[in-house]
This record gives C-alpha cells, structure tokens and sequence, in this order.
C-alpha cells in the first residue's frame, strides 16, 4: 500500500500499519514473554522496515499492554500505577515485595512525578478507552508491505516539526471546525493505539500527535532522529487524506519551499 502523504512530505521513515490478526506472523521482531521491553522501539523498528508483533504475553511492559489494547493491565502493577507516574509508593517499597520490585523499578519509590498525585492520576487512568481486541495478535509493520485488500486501524507517521505541520494542515484542509488533530497527554503506547482506535469509532475522527511521553522518549534514543514525534490516523481519515494531497498545499510552492525544492 503506497501513500501519496509520505512521498509528498519527503519522510525519512516509513509510515507504519497497526493491524490486528490472528494470522502468526514468521520472523516479526517480538519480545520474548516475560521480558520488560517498550511498544515504542517495535514501532521505530517497523518504521524502518522491519515487521513487529505482540500478544497478550509479549506486550513487553503493563502500559503496552493497555496501549494496544490488551485489557486491563493496569489492574496488576505492583504498587498501584497511579502512585507510580505520580508522587510513588514508600509504603509499598518498604515491604519486602515492594523493596525487590523497586531494585529493578526505582521510579516506583518517588514516582515518575508526571501527573501530581495519585487522585489526579487515578482519574486520568480511570478515563482511558480501555479495550481487549478480539484478535490474537497486534502487528506494526510497514505500510507499502500492506497489500490494498487489507486495512490497517491505524496509520502512523514518525515525522520531524515540518512534516508535523504538513500532516496538520492537511488533516483540516477538507473539514469545519478547525480542530481534527490533538496531542492528549498518555503513554507514547496509548497515542498509537487505544487513543486513535477510539477516534476510530467517531464519524469525523482526529489525528493524534504523540510521542510527547518522556518515558518513550528515552526509550527510542538512538533509534529515530531526536526531533521525531508520531501523527496516528485512524484508517478512514487516513483515506481521507491521501484523497485531498492533489489539489492540496502540498503541491504548491510554499511547501516545496518549507522542504528546500527551491534550492535544489
């Protein structure tokens, strides 16, 4: 599946299908079960051409599991997830459960500190589109290795602030009001799954900016470049777009000019 988007705005990374299958999947990168892993290294993985898989077994850490929509894994992080992206646990690291878990998990003891208190947090938690796919598999792959007869529930564009701004403007060029693109606070893993699935089900559905998460951040160091944020589409509003790049900006001189076609 070719797209007109990413060769218009000149994008380093390939745009990246997030499908859902039971169909396993031969030779995909996928972490091993039982092992602490971030879905953001899968994405940049697939972003640059190599096919990349979960299930419930393999999401690689708790908020993966809940970004890509394999329940409530919440429910089981030792401590309670609220106290750790907020102001942490002592009193559950003082236990002897608490103390092993916190040798590996040091942010459990003060928190992460992105959210200012565990009330604050719980209500964010208790907000999010939770959701269990009815598929076995969650896949990251490429999107020209996408065939036409197949659609993906989210396309994700890795892109740099001009690319940003190209994909903005364009996700409004066909539509009223003016606001189709939002940038929610969540895990990097949340900006690329269960957010977009639930712009998904709306009839006029937003982009999502994402990888605002620090956590993420850190995590993709060294793998993309460092000015890289992610523009999740649900797939209809994918198609949509593709439809509105001839005629668009995108094929006149301002642009050209914001990519340095001018100067070549």
């Amino acid at each position: 599946m070719k797209s007109k988007i990413a060769e218009a705005i000149r994008m380093r990374y390939s745009p990246v299908a997030l499908l859902w299958t039971d169909e396993k999947l031969e030779q995909a990168l996928q972490f091993k079960e039982g092992h602490r892993g971030c879905v953001i290294s899968l994405l940049c993985n697939a972003a640059k051409g190599r096919v990349s898989v979960a299930d419930r077994r393999t999401f690689g850490c708790t908020g993966g599991g809940v970004g890509l929509g394999f329940g409530k894994q919440y429910a089981s992080f030792p401590g309670g997830i609220e106290y750790y992206i907020s102001t942490g646990n002592p009193e559950f690291c003082s236990t002897e459960v608490g103390r092993k878990i916190a040798e590996t998990m040091p942010e459990l003891m003060d928190g992460e500190r992105y959210v200012e208190s565990p009330e604050l947090a719980k209500r964010f938690l208790d907000a999010l589109p939770i959701i269990d796919v009815p598929t076995r598999y969650v896949v990251l792959k490429p999107l020209e290795l996408v065939s036409e007869n197949h659609e993906p529930k989210v396309v994700i564009f890795l892109v740099n602030p001009d690319q940003l701004s190209a994909l903005t403007v364009l996700a409004n060029y066909g539509r009223e009001p003016n606001i189709n693109v939002v940038a929610p606070f969540g895990a990097g893993c949340h900006q690329i799954g269960i957010l977009p699935y639930r712009e998904a089900e709306s009839d006029e559905p937003k982009a999502i900016i994402g990888l605002t998460d620090l956590s993420a951040r850190k995590n993709m160091m060294g793998m993309v470049d460092r000015d890289i944020l992610s523009f999740a589409v649900p797939f209809k509003m994918f198609r949509e777009m593709e439809g509105n790049v001839d005629g668009s900006f995108l094929r006149k001189k301002t642009w050209a000019a914001v990519i340095g076609e001018g100067q070549r």
